[in-house]
């Protein structure tokens, strides 16, 4: 776990907003700001990256945040950013559309698509937390849809992703570096829950494709909850969801993984996150094979080589010793 932190109240009153605009255009996810007011600006940011994720907080006086096209040809990073608002107010512009949140809601924007964000308050500074994660990491279909949408952050699974976002940007020095992978699992986790329940509530009366992508997200939520079970299959997915085998391959076919591909392609991940966790170092191989679903050790050496193009041992022995990116 890698933390970084920008306070403008560290520079000279007159470098602090070029000092901003340059280190926003070096961002993750590029952009350019503008303000009414620059004589006395406040931005504190604090950032936590978890592997492929991050995690930011973020403290700063009224001000307006542009992604443009051009920012966007000069580099995207193919990311979703879910923010939770804590103080203040924000309007949210891309396209044609546009939404306002307050305290307590949530929005995801994508970084492939312009917009703008108005942040004002009128008690105090504007504070809020987020999460950036790859695209891959989630059903793109569903993200798209919920792109700008307010999500409630105050109950239900809007809730558990608030209040884990917030803990996690306050509590970050109690964490160890080995439970960076742990916590940005858990953190896409709750994501996913997020989107599988907004999909739930887009199905209530939805027509058949809603009910299709609501399906597909629930059945990839099984998966990755049952990843440790040996006998997950094709088969058991459908008969856990009362559909038919070739009713579920039909459903991905237009995924980017097979059923079985993706249940594979799910457990080596896990597992190969488990090798390189110094904390595990003392758990045999065979075990976090059985944790992931692999009966036998020579049958997850065979997958692991095949998939990475080393061996499990290999692996673990050179990503403790640093020699991994």
């Amino acid at each position: 776990m890698l933390e970084t932190i920008f306070r403008s109240d560290d520079l000279p009153v007159a470098d602090r907003f070029d000092r901003l605009r340059e280190l926003m255009s070096l961002a993750p996810v590029p952009m350019d700001a503008s303000s009414r007011d620059i004589t006395d600006l406040l931005v504190r940011q604090r950032d936590l990256h978890f592997d492929s994720l991050r995690v930011w907080r973020m403290t700063f006086h009224p001000m307006t945040f542009h992604r443009t096209k051009k920012l966007i040809r000069h580099f995207d990073p193919e990311t979703y950013n879910a923010c939770l608002l804590l103080n203040g107010a924000m309007k949210f512009t891309w396209g044609r559309q546009e939404a306002t949140y307050g305290p307590g809601e949530l929005h995801i924007s994508d970084s492939s698509r312009p917009f703008e964000l108005r942040a004002r308050s009128t008690d105090g500074a504007i504070s809020c937390v987020g999460i950036e994660v790859p695209k891959r990491l989630l059903p793109r279909d569903r993200a798209d849809r919920v792109v700008g949408r307010p999500i409630c952050g105050t109950e239900g699974v809007g809730a558990l992703l608030a209040q884990f976002l917030t803990h996690l940007t306050t509590e970050s020095r109690t964490y160890r570096p080995t439970d960076g992978p742990r916590m940005g699992l858990v953190a896409t986790d709750l994501l996913l829950a997020v989107l599988g329940h907004l999909a739930d509530d887009d199905d209530d009366g939805a027509p058949p494709p809603a009910h299709r992508q609501a399906l597909i997200l629930r059945i990839h939520n099984f998966i990755r909850h049952h990843l440790g079970d040996p006998h997950l299959t094709p088969r058991a997915i459908a008969s856990a969801h009362h559909i038919s085998l070739s009713y579920l391959h039909r459903l991905f076919q237009g995924e980017q993984f097979t059923v079985a591909a993706c249940i594979r392609h799910q457990r080596m991940e896990h597992a190969r996150r488990d090798l390189a966790d110094r904390a595990m170092y003392a758990t045999p191989i065979y075990a976090i094979a059985a944790r992931w679903g692999f009966s036998r050790a020579t049958d997850f050496t065979r997958a692991f080589r095949a998939a990475y193009g080393i061996s499990p041992t290999d692996y673990r022995r050179q990503a403790l010793r640093g020699a991994m990116p």
